[in-house]
């Protein structure tokens, strides 16, 4: 299943890195918008590429009312060694048993050298102050992603 542009964003409450929960309701109800994004495995290239257009932009996009939250199937001791290494300003989710990968539709099959498996699509949600999608992207490209959200969205 994939969600689309105009889509109520699926409800969670998920863990972060310091073990602490948050809750997609009680960040929008703070005024600002989330932006979701998946990622297959910390401290992999692709994914640390991603992750560091991210952190550069943050500010831009903190300034524009968008919170930044990355989300992956590592433990949280994997996230924190990629927060420390990186200097990651945004928090990750830990989903663990891909629970807000499958409600984002973003747990799919995979194939590598002739086997099958279950993965993460990387993908992006923008969710407005009203829990609407405003923008979906499935199987983005680490390298350019960031500098196309931000011209989407015209954050300066």
């Amino acid at each position: 299943m994939e969600l689309g542009v105009g889509d109520p964003a699926p409800e969670f409450k998920a863990t972060v890195t310091d073990g602490s929960s948050i809750r997609l309701s009680e960040m929008l109800s703070l005024g600002d918008g989330v932006i979701l994004y998946f990622y297959p495995r910390d401290n992999t290239s692709g994914c640390t590429v991603q992750a560091c257009d991210f952190r550069d932009s943050f500010g831009r996009f903190m300034d524009s009312g968008w919170r930044v939250i990355g989300v992956s199937t590592d433990s949280a001791q994997s996230h924190q060694k990629f927060i420390d290494k990186n200097s990651l300003p945004f928090e990750l989710v830990v989903d663990e048993n891909s629970s807000l990968h499958e409600a984002y539709g973003t747990w799919r099959e995979k194939s590598m050298y002739g086997k099958t498996y279950m993965g993460t699509l990387r993908s992006t949600f923008v969710i407005d102050s009203n829990g609407t999608l405003r923008w979906v992207r499935y199987k983005v490209s680490p390298k350019g992603h960031v500098d196309e959200l931000l011209s989407e969205l015209e954050v300066v």
